[in-house]
């Protein structure tokens, strides 16, 4: 999209036909490593995006005079729609192929990756765009950035839960049957007293483990707890593999 704004400014090429050209490259070299599945619907969203593009730039909006306000406000709505393509397992194109190649090979968080290819290509740009243009641009690519790795950060992340209790089978049933999740239980021993058990593992949503916390409080207030945070989660019930 930088891209293309740039050579619209530039030579004044139309940004809807630089933006479908750029994604047929992007898309050649991406298919090397991503799926069938996530290239077919970054195909459907380029097509897409260049067809809103030239199509807004028919309808007369109202123009905002505070561009801070603009870098703000567009670039948040925009990282919170990017974010949930990434989280279905595809994006818009563009830059977003490379950073998916980079997410699939590296792990590293895609909002991160975009903001420093953003703010590379608005300093080769400063040039041409001005200073002032460029300063709103680099605030616009931090909020996108942030926005895209909160929205997948709120959908991936769990609760990694720990419990010893009295009564195992009590509390597994509780997970199984009201909370309608797994666990796998674990042999354990005790350092202290060398009592033999289970410590039951499972994965939880923030509002699961608050139920299942209320539910040992009430009912087994002996019971021992322990909550981590877990980035990311894949396998049934949670993150689909085709998605990642």
């Amino acid at each position: 999209m930088g891209v293309s704004v740039l050579v619209k400014y530039t030579i004044g090429i139309n940004p809807a036909y630089t933006l479908l050209a750029l994604n047929a490259v992007m898309l050649v070299w991406g298919a090397r490593t991503l799926n069938r599945r996530f290239l077919v619907w970054t195909v459907i969203n380029a097509f897409l995006v260049s067809f809103v593009l030239d199509f807004m730039q028919t309808i007369p909006f109202p123009v905002i005079e505070d561009r801070f306000l603009v870098a703000v406000v567009g670039s948040a709505i925009k990282g919170f729609g990017v974010g949930l393509l990434y989280r279905e397992g595809t994006c818009l194109g563009g830059l977003d192929i490379a950073i998916s190649v980079i997410r699939k090979k590296y792990g590293l968080e895609v909002g991160k990756i975009s903001i420093y290819f953003n703010m590379t290509l608005l300093i080769i740009s400063i040039g041409i765009i001005g200073l002032t243009n460029a300063l709103y641009g680099f605030i616009a690519c931090y909020v996108n950035g942030m926005a895209m790795d909160r929205v997948l950060s709120s959908f991936e992340k769990r609760k990694l839960v720990f419990v010893i209790a009295s009564d195992t089978q009590a509390v597994v049933d509780f997970i199984s049957r009201h909370l309608n999740r797994s666990c796998t239980l674990l042999s354990s021993e005790g350092g202290y007293k060398h009592h033999e058990g289970f410590t039951i593992m499972t994965l939880l949503r923030t509002r699961e483990s608050v139920e299942l916390k209320a539910f040992l409080a009430q009912h087994y207030p002996g019971a021992f707890m322990v909550l981590a945070e877990a980035d990311e989660v894949v396998g049934k019930g949670f993150k689909r593999w085709r998605n990642v």
